[in-house]
């Protein structure tokens, strides 16, 4: 799948940072990233090429816009033509679908997400998908819960007010307005992955890598220039599982080390396959569904509530035990319950790791009504 990735305001063009830096270099997804955002100098931060780096806004709004999330939609409603016109200048190259990166928590990338995003669907055929942060508690709650929050900006805020006391409200609001806009909305929940006492500023470099190798093991697909898949996973199976009616997913991972003979004799003209033991590949394929499955995801559900899935097996061509790639489809039809089931494998030919890539699409989430009652205590944003 060619997938066009786009980065609104400083946590959204962090994450399209990270994704761009995880495509595989034998197997290009992307047909270009771009960054967008109201502040200059974290524009400049990003390794996304200049020429694909757009400052918007007026000049007062250089360096952010405070959490405000009413300027956000104003200033995305005013400029989201503009964007999209530079960035129609800089590729001509047409993808299978549009990534929309950003952090809920923030007034520039929520603010303009809903007006890109509608914007972009009128544009296009393809699907237009967000992937959304969703801020952590230690952002929007004060170390004495019974205080009320400071506005942004106060004074005479205390040390222990919290960063963005708006964050819940905004993503909240946000999310409400990318329902029914957006094709589907990828989550990933900054609380869940945030480590004890960490600080957001700490903590999301790690995050925003945990998330791209996700997103580019499911959006890659296929097979490479070297192997072919035998069930080859496309832009339109991905379409069909992830929808078109705002759907929220949940992505999960799992990889497992594996031993190759990585001979390539320098020329990258001979190898040979290793000699695998079938219960030594059928044994790691299995460990590594299981986790994505089971283990952390994206955002924490019961896999039980999805209504589609998708399951991608990848890794050394040798390891890639079909027997137990059909196996691990049926464990994914059984966890949750729903007849839409998809499931494909990824050769990587020059790889040492065996993957699998979950995709849990029409989730019901517990942490979205957790975000909710959070906004409502710290003051909606309509």
């Amino acid at each position: 799948m060619q997938l066009e990735v786009i980065g609104v305001g400083g946590a959204g063009c962090r994450i399209a940072d990270a994704i761009r830096a995880a495509e595989p270099t034998d197997h290009s997804f992307l047909t270009d990233v771009f960054a967008f955002d109201t502040d200059e100098s974290d524009l400049n931060r990003t390794v996304i090429p200049e020429s694909n780096r757009f400052r918007y806004g007026p000049d007062e709004s250089d360096g952010g816009l405070a959490g405000y999330l009413e300027r956000g939609r104003t200033l995305g409603r005013d400029r989201v033509d503009d964007l999209l016109e530079s960035a129609d200048r800089a590729t001509p190259g047409a993808a299978d679908g549009v990534l929309v990166a950003v952090g809920l928590g923030g007034a520039t990338g929520g603010g303009a997400a809903p007006a890109l995003v509608s914007a972009l669907q009128q544009r296009t055929d393809a699907p237009v998908y967000v992937l959304a942060t969703l801020p952590a508690d230690r952002e929007f709650t004060r170390a004495d819960p019974s205080e009320s929050a400071p506005l942004a900006g106060d004074p005479n805020a205390t040390t222990d007010a919290p960063p963005r006391p708006t964050a819940a409200a905004n993503a909240v609001a946000t999310l409400e307005r990318l329902d029914g806009v957006a094709s589907a909305i990828i989550t990933f929940d900054n609380e869940d992955w945030l480590r004890p006492g960490e600080t957001l500023a700490d903590g999301r470099d790690r995050c925003n890598r945990e998330l791209a190798t996700r997103v580019a093991a499911v959006f890659t697909g296929g097979g490479s220039a070297d192997s072919v898949a035998q069930t080859v996973i496309d832009a339109s199976d991905i379409r069909r599982i992830l929808g078109d009616q705002s759907s929220v997913v949940a992505l999960g991972y799992g990889d497992q080390t594996v031993e190759t003979n990585g001979s390539r004799f320098g020329l990258g003209l001979l190898s040979a396959e290793p000699d695998i033991e079938t219960s030594e590949a059928v044994s790691a394929v299995e460990t590594v569904v299981r986790k994505g499955i089971r283990g952390k995801l994206t955002l924490e559900c019961d896999p039980e509530t999805a209504e589609r899935g998708l399951l991608i097996v990848g890794g050394p061509p040798a390891w890639l035990n079909r027997r137990a790639i059909a196996e691990g489809r049926r464990t994914l039809e059984s966890a949750i319950g729903g007849s839409g089931i998809l499931g494909g494998d990824a050769p990587r030919p020059d790889g040492d790791r065996v993957f699998a890539a979950v995709v849990l699409a029409g989730i019901r989430s517990d942490r979205l009504a957790e975000l909710r009652s959070a906004a409502d205590r710290t003051g909606r944003v309509d």
